[in-house]
């Protein structure tokens, strides 16, 4: 163990009871690096506002549809978006609240003066 100038023993103890295990870490990590591509961040941008298809989607963002679904099927994955079907279309949208917060903090923290 490395030698310090101070004992931090207590605090060491306290943080070592409260660890995250290292999976859940790593899950952690998965979500965020979801969030780590322009065009998924476009995607949960219109879907925070609409429930969409992947061609409104395509239309809004003036990206291919087949670009729109690989992307989509990446936030399926990650659980940020779920999809549902209505007759022989199938609609997007934001998981849960989560998500649209976890996008919101990042654009406050972003556009924060």
């Amino acid at each position: 163990m490395a030698t310090t100038c101070c004992d931090h023993s207590k605090e060491v103890e306290r943080v070592k009871k409260n660890l995250i295990e290292e999976e859940t870490l790593y899950d952690i990590a998965e979500l965020f690096k979801a969030f780590a591509d322009t065009t998924r961040i476009k995607i949960i941008s219109v879907l925070k506002e609409e429930e969409l298809c992947v061609g409104a989607i395509s239309e809004l963002l003036n990206i291919s549809q087949s670009a729109i679904s690989h992307q989509l099927r990446a936030l399926k994955n990650a659980k940020i978006v779920k999809h549902t079907r209505h007759g022989k279309q199938i609609f997007y949208t934001l998981d849960d609240e989560h998500i649209k917060k976890i996008y919101d903090m990042g654009l406050e923290h972003i556009t924060k003066g």
